[in-house]
């Protein structure tokens, strides 16, 4: 599933390529891509109004649009498990999976999904329950700390409560868990103030490296290269693929970087972690 990073790289390529655009026609696939807006609201509203930016909370795209002689209303974007969004020349045969399109002139605005979980929607209520962001000036370990002292949880599927923070997922959970030094394991409100501090610092650290990273590959929207499904993955000339920069995640038997302990590979909450017993005790 898309996590911050990408997200956060998508929407800096989005927001430039769609201010200013005004969306001539809409049309809609896939109505489950849209729920609980319905195509035909999606259309009303949709038609003639103007992209004024594209900006980003957790893992949701937020389009900003007007309009004319009306107020700025949201349209709100998630990829799902696969989803991706991009332009593509008005004379391009559309994907298999399109879920949403929109007619922008001579360039088409594009919603594919091959899994079917992605979101094209006016219904904003997703955000409503959102937890802080990591990279806000807002978030450090004293507010990493008031979240968790009251939850048995193991921190490790803790992280990936988008209640608790919003954005981070499976594979930043576990790299920022290992730069920390915690284990996944320990309670969340056993962690104390000073490595709620490092776990804070550690969490944006590397979600500012993976973003860096992200923006150094060049993107295909049209959907030549494979690897675009994955942008924050993946090489270019001279630059390294965030894949290559991971330390723990997907490395299960190899060598820890510090120690050269075996990482090992665990399920939480059905989900895979990945942790070096040596660096990570307790």
């Amino acid at each position: 599933m898309p996590e911050l990073p990408e997200v956060e790289v998508l929407m800096r390529h989005l927001d430039p390529a769609l201010r200013g655009k005004t969306i001539r026609t809409v049309n809609i696939h896939r109505a489950k891509s849209t729920r609980p807006t319905s195509a035909r609201s999606l259309r009303g509203k949709l038609v003639g109004a103007k992209f004024t930016s594209v900006t980003r909370r957790a893992k949701y795209l937020i389009f900003e649009l007007k309009r004319p002689r009306s107020d700025h209303f949201t349209l709100l974007g998630h990829l799902g498990m696969a989803g991706r969004m991009y332009l593509q020349s008005d004379k391009v045969p559309l994907p298999k999976h399109a879920a949403v399109t929109f007619s922008l002139g001579r360039r088409t605005f594009v919603f594919e999904d091959t899994r079917y979980f992605g979101r094209l929607t006016l219904d904003l209520s997703s955000l409503d329950s959102l937890g802080p962001e990591p990279l806000s000036d807002a978030f450090d370990g004293e507010k990493l700390h008031t979240v968790l002292r009251r939850s048995t949880q193991a921190i490790k599927p803790k992280l990936l409560d988008q209640k608790t923070l919003a954005g981070v997922g499976n594979i930043y959970a576990s790299e920022a868990l290992w730069r920390a030094g915690i284990s996944p394991r320990k309670s969340a409100r056993r962690l104390t103030h000073t490595q709620c501090a490092a776990l804070a610092a550690s969490i944006r650290e590397v979600l500012v490296e993976a973003i860096a990273c992200g923006s150094t590959v060049p993107l295909d929207f049209a959907g030549v290269d494979r690897r675009d499904r994955l942008f924050y993955y993946g090489t270019t000339t001279g630059t390294q693929g965030f894949e290559e920069r991971l330390r723990v995640y997907n490395r299960a038997d190899e060598p820890c970087d510090r120690c050269v302990t075996p990482i090992q590979k665990i399920t939480q909450a059905a989900r895979s972690t990945y942790y070096c017993p040596q660096c990570q005790r307790g």
